[in-house]
C-alpha cells in the first residue's frame, strides 16, 4: 500500500503527464474529484454547524458546488476529455481533518470556528486549482473552457462571507 506522501507525489508528477494538455486534463480530473467530495462532505458540515447562518451557508455552498460539478462535466465535453475523477489527497486531507476536529470539539462556537476554517481551506484549494486551469486553458487556446471557469469564479465571489 502506498503512503500519503507517495499518493501526493503521484498526482502532478505522474509519468502520464507529458504535455500541457495532459496537465490540464489531470487538473480537471483532480478538481472534479474534489468538488464531488465536497458534495458529499457539505451536508455533514451543515448538520454539525450550530449557527443558523453558517448552516445555511454550507447548504448554499452545496448547491453551488453541485452546479460546479455540472460545469466541470461541460468542460470535459468541450475539451473532448473523458469525464473522470482522479484521487486528490489534498481535499481528502482537508475533509478528514475537519471530521477529526469536529469529533473532538464540544463547544459549539469552537466547532463552528473549526468548520469555517475547514471550509476556507477547501475554498483556497479550489481557488488555486481553478486559477491554474484558467491559465492553462488560455495557453492551450481553449478560451471556451477558460470562460466556463471564470463564470464559476464569479459566482463564488458574489457569495457573502461570514465575519
Amino acid at each position: 500500500m502506498r503512503s500519503r506522501i507517495e499518493e501526493f507525489t503521484m498526482g502532478l508528477f505522474t509519468k502520464d503527464i507529458k504535455t500541457m494538455n495532459d496537465l490540464f486534463v489531470h487538473q480537471l480530473q483532480d478538481i472534479y474529484y474534489a468538488e464531488n467530495q465536497l458534495v458529499k462532505a457539505l451536508p455533514n458540515m451543515a448538520k454539525k454547524a450550530s449557527d443558523p447562518q453558517l448552516k445555511q451557508g454550507f447548504l448554499t455552498h452545496l448547491e453551488e458546488t453541485r452546479q460546479h460539478v455540472k460545469r466541470l462535466e461541460e468542460v470535459f465535453k468541450m475539451h473532448g476529455a473523458e469525464i473522470k475523477a482522479v484521487d486528490c489527497p489534498a481535499i481528502d486531507g482537508i475533509i478528514e481533518e475537519a471530521d477529526d476536529t469536529a469529533s473532538e470539539v464540544e463547544d459549539k462556537a469552537v466547532l463552528d470556528a473549526a468548520l469555517i476554517n475547514a471550509a476556507q481551506a477547501a475554498e483556497h484549494y479550489e481557488i488555486t486549482r481553478y486559477g491554474s486551469l484558467i491559465a492553462w486553458a488560455k495557453q492551450l487556446g481553449r478560451n471556451d473552457c477558460a470562460s466556463a471557469f471564470c463564470r464559476r469564479r464569479w459566482t463564488r465571489r458574489r457569495r457573502p462571507t461570514r465575519n
